[in-house]
């Protein structure tokens, strides 16, 4: 005898609200902090593009200047 498994009703995909920023390429420089700490948590981890919204290519460079300002010691 076959027995099935009932089903989880299946969840809605709700998307999480976005803290949109917008800036420009030419803004993201590792001596711009005010900048780079809004990218940033409290514990110093960077928040990922999902939480961000920002495209790609901006958050590559992004990550970049906060691992500089981090090593010339100007982020903790």
């Amino acid at each position: 005898m076959i027995v099935k498994k009932a089903r989880r009703p299946r969840r809605m995909n709700r998307s999480a609200p976005r803290r949109r920023i917008d800036i420009n390429g030419e803004a993201i420089d590792f001596r711009n902090v005010e900048l780079l700490r809004k990218f940033i948590t409290e514990t110093g981890k960077i928040l990922p593009r999902k939480v961000t919204g920002m495209p790609a290519h901006l958050h590559r460079q992004l990550n970049t200047a906060i691992k500089r300002a981090r090593n010339v010691l100007l982020l903790k």
